[in-house]
């Protein structure tokens, strides 16, 4: 089979290397992929909006299944256009992409079909939201209505950096023009469940946790993901049985039941508060970094997998019995401004044995540059996570750039005593 993957990062290489892993895959190409993702895989230079572009590409190329990486594809409507030129694609539909693209949509859809999730409110004027936080008071949670690359969401524990948010997202329109919800602030740990969804099917992954402040000791400004592991000791499969019949089966079927059948990964952001299990955010696609480290840990055929959900089949999932935890060094600066062309050294290095995915490279002939915020993903694998995260420090160390920093803290709820 030759298969497609749209996106350009490091959950874009994750899937490029589980689909080199299958002995179904005859040709893999990536669209625009990157350097990494270039030692495995064609890279093709359509960017991943260029939906006609891409359409035609795959029918020239006689691909036989292409796969969705980033949401601003799935926003785009890109599995629409495929559908409609009888092309298998791997993703949700435009309107079924509106779980992630359109905060408020997900949100109403909780509250009609009763998913457990924090109370809330929509606002698209600036006063009339400062004046309800103001009553509310803090901590309080602002998300963004529309997509922001992980970062429209701001955890205010003062009002002064509650009205620093609504002015950037009602006034400034930082993020584009678009709504606020403003959300109940919830407390406890957080986990990332990501199920396979085909119509009313689900099948679950094994959980992951995402670390998104830039700094240890997760503070800082919000990213796009600083490291993930997995599994999550403190989630119990009592909490993973209810994440699943609670929460994403009735997820599913809702969509089902509103018109807008789900075809692709459903991503649950959760919380395990002292309340039980709540929904922070839905999103329509892999997490990024959680899939650094859940795939590595997938031990049956990945394009079985595409396929039964493309095609509205089964699907049967293997899992390895071990640790994973990925560490992602940044350029110095981000997730603000940062300078790019650092030289890497030391890639292959730490890569033997292990994984290490690409995020932000180029290569110029002699080796790697950084190019992106988030410049790679570094992997570590063990027989539990005390391992793992040896494991991923080992390779850490083993890379040379003057202009990259990262957190030495990655997993530290599953250290806690």
């Amino acid at each position: 089979m030759k298969v497609l993957v749209i996106g350009s990062g490091g959950r874009e290489h994750a899937i490029v290397d589980a689909l080199s892993r299958s002995e179904q895959c005859e040709k893999i190409w990536c669209a625009p992929g990157n350097a990494g993702i270039a030692r495995q895989a064609e890279c093709v230079a359509i960017g991943a909006t260029e939906v006609e572009a891409l359409r035609d590409f795959a029918v020239e190329h006689g691909v036989g299944l292409t796969v969705v990486g980033p949401e601003v594809a799935l926003a785009a409507g890109v599995v629409d256009c495929f559908r409609e030129a009888g092309l298998r694609i791997f993703g949700p539909t435009k309107a079924a992409a509106r779980i992630e693209s359109s905060k408020e949509f997900a949100k109403d859809l909780m509250h009609r079909y009763a998913i457990p999730t924090a109370e809330y409110k929509v606002f698209s004027e600036y006063e009339a939201a400062r004046e309800y936080v103001a009553r509310e008071g803090v901590p309080i949670v602002l998300k963004y209505d529309g997509l922001a690359a992980g970062k429209g969401v701001v955890v205010a524990m003062t009002e002064e950096e509650a009205d620093e948010a609504l002015k950037d997202m009602l006034l400034d329109d930082k993020f584009g023009e678009g709504k606020v919800v403003v959300e109940e602030f919830l407390e406890g740990p957080e986990f990332s469940y990501m199920c396979f969804v085909s119509g009313g099917k689900v099948w679950p992954m094994v959980s992951a946790q995402d670390h998104k402040r830039a700094y240890e000791g997760d503070k800082g400004p919000n990213t796009g993901g600083m490291g993930a592991y997995s599994p999550l000791p403190f989630i119990t499969e009592e909490d993973e049985r209810y994440a699943l019949e609670r929460i994403m089966k009735p997820t599913a079927e809702a969509l089902v039941k509103e018109g807008c059948p789900f075809e692709g990964v459903l991503y649950g952001g959760l919380m395990k508060t002292p309340k039980g299990i709540k929904v922070i955010e839905f999103n329509a696609r892999f997490g990024d970094p959680e899939t650094e480290v859940v795939l590595p840990r997938l031990e049956s055929d990945i394009v079985d997998a595409f396929c039964g959900v493309a095609d509205g089949g089964d699907i049967a999932l293997k899992w390895g019995d071990y640790a994973t935890l990925g560490i992602v060094l940044a350029s110095k600066g981000y997730p603000d401004a940062y300078v790019k062309g650092f030289p890497i050294r030391g890639l292959d290095q730490a890569a033997e044995g292990g994984w290490i995915y690409h995020m932000g490279t180029t290569a110029d002939g002699e080796g790697f540059k950084t190019s992106g915020g988030r410049v790679v993903c570094i992997v570590g694998r063990g027989r539990d996570l005390a391992a793992a995260r040896e494991d991923a420090r080992r390779r850490v160390v083993l890379v040379e750039c003057e202009n990259l920093f990262h957190r030495s803290d990655i997993g530290w709820r599953a250290f806690e005593k």
